[in-house]
């Protein structure tokens, strides 16, 4: 099944590649490896905003971090010239958990994003990972995380 089949099947619409909040570059590409920006979650158009262990719960969050997976995925999709099929290899996800200082499920919330690369990707979809919690994100969000992939 080709990575457009699987993602007709898990009913998710690509996005447009999402547009810079300040002076960066969504992507970047050098040799076979594409460097992605870090991407906020949206909820209802806007972005989705909270800080875990005060307003939001670690059940929400994963939503939130899948939500960034497929921003990340429509970015990706642009950077590979329109096909994902090039994808070899999801090599590392950076997620910034927005949290107070007690909470410590930041690699929870981050497997919202993890679980849907490998479903997508298989194996090729299996990745180092970092998480890390944070006392503010921009605009408030909940969650941001970056991306490096191999392609062909």
């Amino acid at each position: 099944m080709s990575i457009y089949e699987k993602l007709k099947s898990l009913n998710i619409e690509l996005p447009p590649s999402a547009t810079p909040a300040a002076a960066y570059v969504m992507s970047v590409q050098t040799g076979n490896t594409v460097f992605l920006s870090g991407h906020l979650p949206k909820k209802d158009g806007a972005v989705w905003t909270g800080q875990f262990g005060k307003n939001i719960q670690t059940e929400e969050g994963k939503l939130a971090a899948r939500a960034v997976a497929i921003e990340l995925l429509g970015t990706l999709h642009a950077a590979c010239g329109g096909d994902l099929n090039r994808v070899k290899r999801i090599v590392k996800l950076m997620s910034l958990v927005n949290s107070t200082g007690d909470f410590t499920e930041h690699h929870v919330v981050t497997n919202g994003a993890s679980e849907l690369m490998v479903q997508l990707f298989g194996d090729k979809g299996k990745h180092a990972r970092s998480a890390f919690g944070v006392a503010q994100l921009p605009f408030g969000a909940c969650v941001e995380i970056e991306m490096i992939a191999e392609i062909e």
